[in-house]
């Protein structure tokens, strides 16, 4: 992690006003943490350089990793796990009218269902 936020050929992914805040952020979090002392104090001095490391670097690996579970579409069988089987679509114990599909709730974009041919 610390490797790849020092690495000159990683693109940045912090810019602007967000890098300005850490580099400011970081700066008052390490003044905070050295005057207060104690364990408190060293987690905000940590915290701070993590911050200051960011602004002046440019990357956040926690950025980074979110950017790509948003990006990442969902797994087939999630996306139709709500679908009826093609076996149990065309299973004979649906051939007579009276009996109806477990849920026939219309989905998306479908108005009402379609009778059985």
């Amino acid at each position: 992690m610390i490797k790849r936020m020092f690495d000159k050929n990683a693109p940045q992914n912090v810019h602007g006003w967000e890098r300005a805040a850490s580099l400011a952020g970081g700066l008052v979090m390490m003044g905070k943490g050295l005057r207060r002392g104690g364990l408190i104090g060293i987690a905000e001095l940590a915290m701070g350089g993590m911050a200051l490391a960011r602004g002046i670097s440019g990357r956040c690996e926690a950025k980074r990793m979110l950017a790509e579970m948003e990006s990442k579409p969902a797994l087939p069988s999630q996306r139709y796990s709500h679908m009826p089987m093609d076996s149990e679509v065309h299973s004979s114990d649906f051939t007579d009218d009276s009996v109806q599909m477990p849920d026939s709730t219309p989905m998306g974009n479908e108005s009402r269902t379609t009778p059985r041919v």
